[in-house]
């Protein structure tokens, strides 16, 4: 259908719904003569006639009816989808969906959050726990946060997140049975709680560095776990060696419920950064939740 269709239905729907050419044509903004002309024009091209006048009165025929009936609320609706197609480019509304490791999603953008969901009750932000490196665009995400060293260079990244570091702690119970290694090498005769990366369904390997050698070191240990909470409660409890973000392991090192061991060799790693695709027309919301994340150090 053309353009020049939809303006003409248009017109005459407005007059059926008013019952007169003149306030019609005032509520469309053009002349009773050009309107009346416009729905002539209508007819001619239906080869049916639309609207029964008489020099008192105007009312739809038994077509125009059936047009009114049925093209009305079609057209209502397509110009609320249009509204709101609209409403998602100019105010912040809309749905949002980020992949994020578990560490950065406590960390980081939980305490970021807080102040923004109440800020704007009608974006909903949905957050997938992942330990990949997620292709965000083919899985239908808006945004990923991860370290900075680990985004790709095609895409936007905006830091999130101060520098952190990975602490090896143990319970002082634990210590009592073994001495406290002084290396990564030592690690052999110790019992360690392990983390298992559900996405690569691989173990993770703890990560040490000193003056310049990195090492990476597979432990071994009666526990293992998909998650960082729970490796922190079993290291309290005794029961081996954890290597858990710091600001994690902080308040159990400070009540004297783990002792960190090894600090010299724990590198710091590049704080965690959203990154995205380059969007030529963000959506606000998008926009706003970018600068709610902003690290600002």
């Amino acid at each position: 259908m053309a353009r020049s269709d939809i303006n003409d239905i248009q017109a005459f729907l407005m007059v059926a719904k008013e019952r007169n050419f003149t306030r019609a044509a005032a509520k469309l903004g053009i002349s009773q003569s050009s309107l009346s002309h416009t729905v002539r024009r209508l007819e001619a091209r239906l080869g049916i006639r639309l609207l029964a006048r008489t020099t008192r009165s105007v009312a739809p025929t038994e077509a125009g009816e059936r047009l009114l009936l049925f093209v009305s609320p079609r057209l209502d609706e397509i110009e609320g989808e249009l509204n709101a197609l609209t409403a998602l480019r100019t105010s912040p509304t809309g749905n949002l969906r980020i992949s994020a490791v578990e560490h950065a999603t406590n960390a980081v953008l939980l305490p970021r959050l807080n102040s923004f969901l109440a800020q704007y009750p009608d974006i909903k932000l949905e957050v997938h726990l992942d330990n990949a490196l997620t292709d965000i665009i083919a899985q239908g995400y808006d945004a990923g946060v991860r370290l900075g060293e680990q985004v790709a260079k095609d895409m936007i990244a905006v830091r999130i997140g101060p520098d952190w570091r990975m602490a090896v702690v143990g319970a002082p119970t634990y210590f009592a049975k073994v001495p406290a290694p002084s290396n990564p090498h030592d690690l052999s005769a110790h019992n360690c709680i392990n983390l298992r990366l559900l996405t690569y369904g691989g173990l993770y390997a703890w990560e040490f560095e000193r003056d310049g050698r990195r090492l990476n070191v597979r432990v071994e240990g009666q526990l293992t776990f998909s998650s960082s909470r729970p490796i922190l409660d079993a290291a309290i409890a005794g029961h081996g060696l954890a290597c858990i973000p710091e600001d994690l392991a902080g308040p159990a090192l400070a009540s004297g419920q783990l002792a960190r061991v090894m600090e010299e060799w724990c590198p710091t790693f590049v704080g965690y950064h959203l990154y995205y695709p380059n969007r030529r027309q963000p959506s606000p919301a998008f926009s706003l939740l970018v600068e709610a994340l902003r690290y600002r150090g």
